[in-house]
This record gives C-alpha cells, structure tokens and sequence, in this order.
C-alpha cells in the first residue's frame, strides 16, 4: 500500500475494527445497508460494501453491485488489507479492510475509491464507530429530543372564508396519518405519486410527500408552469400509479384534453380532497380513464379523515365513510359550551352510537384523542377554545350520516346562506350547477345587491366548445339573459325552488387559492373587475332577508 500504509498500520485499523461484532450480532442487514450509504456520502467515494464472512451485507453505489466474496477472500483469510481488482461490473479496484475482534476476522469493508490508502484509514475507524454503540450515541445526539406531543410543524388554514389562522402539528401527526394509508391512499413501497397541489398545506405537505416517505414509495414533485395538460405528460413520464389533486385540477384536466391519448396504463387511480367533488366530475373522470378516483375530506388541523379508498366504494355526492380507527361525531348546529352528548357517533370497528334521529345535518367533529389532531391555533387562544365542545373538535363542516355510514358533506357553517329563512349550502347549489350543459366551473355565494338584500348567485366560467360559451363571448353580447335563465332552469329542475340561484354572473375564471380552492368572498370583485363579464338576474325580485 505504499507509504500511506506504514502511516496507518494493519494493528491500527484492527484496533479501529473492534466493534464490528455488531456485524453478525445485532446489526441487521437494513442496518448495515444504512451504514454503507452513511460511509459512501462521507467520504465521496465511488462505492461501498460492508460483508461479514461468507457473504455481502449490503452495498452502495453501482460500481459495488455485483461484488463477489472472491474479491475479500484473500483478506478474509489473511487479515490484512489489500488492494483488490476488478470488483462490481465494470472491474473497479478497491480497498479491502478486515473487520477484526479480539484478533478474529468477522468481516469486511470494501471502499471503491480512487485515494484508496487515505480513505480506507478514515472508512475503517467511520465504521467501527457506526457499528459500536459510540456511533450509535453520536447520530442520536444529533437530533432533538422530542416528544409526541412536541410541536413538529406549522400551517395555515386556505382563508377561504375568513383570515388564515396558523395550525401548530405535533410529531405524533405522523402517527395520526396512518389511517389513510389503507383507508384513502392504497399506498405502498411500490407505488410512484405524483401530487399537484402547493406545499402550504396538509394535504400536499402529507400526501405528496410525507405519506410516500413513511411506506417507502417514491413522490414526484413538480413546480413549473401550471399547464392543466401537463399533468397527464408527467404521469406517462415517471409511470405514476397514484396521482392526487384537487377536483378543480381534474377538471382542467379533461377540459384541456390533457389525458387524451397519454398513456395512463400505470395509474391505478386517482386521490382528490380540498373540495367537494362533483357526481358529473367524478363520472367523466372514470369514463375518461377507466381509473378509480377516491375522495376525502379533511381539514388542516387533522388532515383528511372521511375518505373512500380501495377497501371502500365509492358513492356519487359522498366523500366516503369515516377511516378505521377514526372517532367521529355529528353534533347539533345549536349545541353551546362542552356538552358531548347529542351526538350521533362513528367509532370505527367499534359499536356505532346514534343518540340523535339518523340522517340529522349537524357539525362534523372528530375526538380530541386523535393523534392526527393538532396542537392548537398559533396564537389565537379564544379561537381555539370556541372550536371545542368538550372532547370534540369541531371544525365547521356540516354533514350527516346515512344508514350505510357514508358521510354527506353540507359545506361549511360558516359559508352557508341564508335563503328564506332556510340555510343552503354553496357546494350543494355548484355542484348540481356542474352539471348543467356549457358549464366548465362554477361558484356559488351571497351577493349583496343593495343594503339589506343578498341574494344567492352563481358565477359561471363557460365551456369554450359549448353553444352557451359561444354566446356569453360574443364581444356584441350585452344581455345574456337567455342563457342565465337555460342555467336557471337547468338548476329549478334539480334544485328545491329556494336554492335556485337568483343571480348568474359570467365570469373568465374563478378565483382560487394555489391550492386551487374557490375563494368565495372575492367572486364578486372578479366579476365587478371584468366589464365583460356580464350578469343576468332572474325574473323573480329579491326581497330583503331573502336569497
């Protein structure tokens, strides 16, 4: 080895070995495989392998693949290290080093390297300390020490309807994301994802990124320019078998035809969640693609929770049924301080409890022992403390349950309007609206249209293709009444006469979040800031207190 052995002799890396026992007692085959990717990126080399006597624990890096006993038996036998050739494929020399105790071989380290005499000095004392109970310490000590309950991370709600309040994770969330694995996600080490959503939130932080990492599969990000096509592109690319998004996505997806003629033969199905999805959306998505698309619905301070997945079917107008091992709750709209009784309850594998009439609307909440659940609201303690009742979270949805346990979503309490004195929700009204001929999106919100009078409008973004776009951009077109009231229509045939929308506003496009959730208080100003955007009343004149 020249004069760079006699520096580092054969009893100094023998006394630097005397911890490799660990190698046959205790230390496991993943072990070593992570010992030798520490070992390759610490010292740069081309390749690392870590064997015991009669065979390769573990290798990293591809010119070590295909490494033979062969190439350390002269080692093995002799004790001493050597300068091997031809190791891996493409005939690389190494550095062998005996892995010795108590003057007994037990193993071997082979550094593919090209300063192989320097390297090996350092690559041996490295694993000596990995494999000994001193590494083991270090590499601890090099991460805090934290508790279940410690905070891990932080986001904020979309502020689709109101300021966005900070929501404070603890690190048992990790753990309080299993039940979607099998529940919603049907993932596991073989799968490739690919999420389309923004990084500020949950459901991309966990799905696309989080949840791969914690059952060994593999995410795809990416952040160039939000083509709608360009998803169907990057699915054929990396052979994607899960692909998740917002159901507005999905839409602009097909709208754009940017999964016409790709090969989707790897996706086994899609994930959606942030929105509710349609029955028209979810139909044209299957007989597109011939794949499954599940939904869920969850929130930022515990993530999805209500979901439809491999092991449950999916029901047209329902996210799905609560996940297994999930506790949920349906409690009265009219409910004050901590009572948790008046509830109709979901344990999971436990006897359902229904105190209330079955099929009762009321506010979905889910136990507060829930390790998905979050720590609280950064610095907004009176906002925490009003979304408790008792031992529930409530987090302003409205839902009920139905006899097979399917969850029925009613928009959030805090968006629903008032119409007649009856409460309507938005994502009932757009999702009927969907569905009507020439629609390619919809909202749907109170708008003030003098004091004291709001009324229920729509806001409708035309399908380019369609009869109904063709008249809307005619650039000569000043009333549109004809094709606000074929929507009207379209809506009394499947809405009760008070949802009907009293107003539709065409508009060239929604305003979302970068998550891609409609912000309803700003559709009014996106159609006030577009003076071709025009807008149609109905017939019937608003009252006051009315919509």
């Amino acid at each position: 080895l020249g004069s760079e052995a006699d520096k580092a002799t054969y009893a100094t890396l023998n006394r630097a070995s005397q911890a490799a026992p660990a190698l046959r007692e205790g230390l496991t085959e993943d072990a070593a495989e992570s010992a030798a990717r520490h070992l390759h990126a610490l010292l740069g080399s081309e390749g690392f392998a870590i064997t015991d006597t009669d065979r390769v624990l573990a290798t990293d890096g591809t010119v070590a693949e295909g490494l033979g006993m062969d190439a350390v038996a002269t080692v093995l036998a002799s004790g001493r290290a050597a300068v091997t050739r031809d190791v891996g494929p493409l005939g690389h020399a190494a550095v062998v080093a005996p892995l010795v105790v108590d003057d007994r071989v037990v193993g071997a380290l082979v550094a593919v390297t090209q300063d192989a005499t320097a390297n090996l000095v350092r690559a041996t004392t490295e694993v000596a300390r990995w494999v000994s109970g001193e590494g083991f310490a270090q590499r601890a000590a090099e991460y805090a020490a934290t508790g279940a309950d410690d905070p891990a991370f932080l986001v904020y709600t979309s502020g689709t309807t109101g300021d966005p309040k900070g929501v404070l994770h603890a690190h048992r969330s990790a753990w309080g994301r299993r039940p979607m694995y099998a529940g919603w996600l049907g993932i596991g080490p073989q799968d490739v994802l690919v999420h389309a959503g923004a990084f500020n939130w949950t459901y991309t932080l966990g799905v696309g990124l989080t949840d791969p990492w914690a059952n060994g599969a593999t995410a795809v990000i990416y952040n160039g320019p939000r083509d709608p096509a360009v998803w169907g592109r990057i699915i054929a690319l990396v052979q994607a078998t899960l692909f998740a998004a917002v159901p507005g996505v999905y839409r602009q997806l097909l709208a754009s035809h940017g999964v016409e003629g790709v090969d989707l033969s790897s996706l086994r199905h899609g994930l959606t969640a942030g929105e509710a999805l349609s029955p028209d959306l979810h139909a044209a998505w299957v007989s597109m693609t011939g794949k499954p698309l599940y939904e869920a619905l969850g929130m930022s301070e515990i993530s999805t929770y209500i979901s439809s997945g491999p092991s449950v079917p999916t029901r047209p107008g329902s996210p799905g049924k609560p996940q297994a091992g999930r506790r949920v709750a349906i409690l009265p709209v009219d409910a004050r301080g901590g009572a948790d009784a008046g509830a109709a309850e979901v344990e999971v594998e436990v006897e359902v409890e229904v105190e209330v009439e079955q099929g009762a609307t009321g506010l979905l909440a889910v136990h507060r022992s829930d390790p998905g659940l979050m720590l609280g609201y950064w610095r907004r303690p009176d906002e925490e403390a009003k979304a408790y009742r008792g031992s529930w979270f409530v987090g302003g949805d409205l839902a009920h349950l139905d006899r097979e346990g399917y969850l029925i979503h009613h928009g959030r309490a805090d968006d629903v309007m008032n119409a007649q004195g009856y409460r309507v929700s938005p994502q009932e009204v757009e999702k009927v609206l969907a569905g009507a001929p020439g629609v390619a999106d919809v909202g749907v919100t109170e708008v003030e249209v003098r004091p004291g009078v709001r009324v229920i409008t729509a806001f409708i973004v035309v399908s380019k293709d369609s009869s109904l776009g063709a008249q809307v951009s005619s650039p000569t077109a000043q009333d549109s009444s004809p094709t606000a009231q074929a929507i009207l229509e379209y809506a009394g045939e499947h809405l009760a006469a008070y949802k009907v929308p009293k107003q539709v506003r065409f508009v060239r496009s929604l305003p979302r979040t970068a998550n891609g959730k409609v912000i309803r208080r700003e559709l009014h100003r996106v159609a006030d800031g577009e003076p071709q955007a025009l807008s149609s009343a109905a017939t019937t004149e608003p009252r006051p207190d009315s919509a």
